[in-house]
């Protein structure tokens, strides 16, 4: 993936080169440039909730422009498409831009592990394993070769404490169900119980990044398919048992 560092949803050629989203010039007046301090506090704890539902509205929708259409858009664009007015969007994002990013950012982050479940929640038997690994191949069939996180991210650099955090919690949002499976797993016998769950965990999702990468370069989901099967033959996997001193050997 482009992003050094960052495990996400890999970025390729054909979401590059890009260039920053490009506002109104109606609104040059407006401090949509200025410095962003979404780092500091947390704007939605702040908002009533209807005032939270509206800004989670636009979020939403500004997330379906930048999904269809690219980075490349303008604030009208996303006026247009949220149904909401100039005066709105600077009420709920007034450090600008990057705070609004960063919240399409987040949401894109939420439907990652939105999209992978109830499967990845509930992996406690080896059916339930390889629904959750059909639903994540079927995930990345829908989305293709262009990922709206690995876009955002890749523009607000990694240099920003926002997206880092949030690259950070989509992680810790992932591995930690995939650990929880592996371990009621191995409470149930049905693998090793030497296993370290979490290294094995992020190892998986490491695995899904490749395959994603690869994915979002060829079009194909055959290296992502092969990566899961590959990860789950060996967690399937069970050492022999050591036999006890007298006790016969294998017929």
């Amino acid at each position: 993936m482009a992003l050094p560092m960052l495990l996400v949803d890999p970025v390729t050629s054909a979401d590059l080169p890009l260039s920053r989203v490009v506002m109104s010039s109606t609104v040059k007046t407006q401090n949509w440039t200025s410095k962003s301090r979404i780092d500091d506090h947390d704007p939605v704890s702040q908002l009533t909730a209807k005032g939270a539902a509206t800004r989670e509205r636009i979020v939403a929708g500004a997330a379906e422009v930048i999904r269809e259409n690219g980075i490349d858009v303008t604030l009208d664009d996303i006026r247009a498409h949220t149904q909401t007015s100039k005066s709105q969007i600077f009420h709920y994002f007034p450090d600008g831009r990057e705070e609004l990013l960063l919240a399409v950012a987040r949401h894109e982050a939420h439907r990652v592990i939105e999209e992978q479940q109830p499967y990845l929640g509930q992996l406690t038997t080896w059916t339930e394993w390889l629904a959750w690994r059909d639903a994540v191949i079927a995930r990345y069939e829908r989305q293709g070769v262009h990922c709206p996180l690995s876009t955002l991210t890749w523009h607000l650099g990694s240099s920003s404490e926002g997206a880092r955090d949030i690259v950070r919690q989509l992680m810790l949002n992932w591995e930690r169900p995939l650990r929880d499976g592996i371990e009621a797993m191995q409470r149930n016998g049905e693998t090793d119980p030497a296993i370290d769950s979490a290294a094995y965990a992020r190892a998986i999702v490491a695995s899904v990044q490749g395959g994603v990468q690869i994915l979002m370069a060829t079009g194909s989901t055959q290296h992502l398919a092969n990566t899961l099967d590959l990860a789950l033959s060996n967690l399937r996997h069970k050492p022999a048992r050591t036999l006890h001193e007298g006790e016969p050997g294998p017929v």
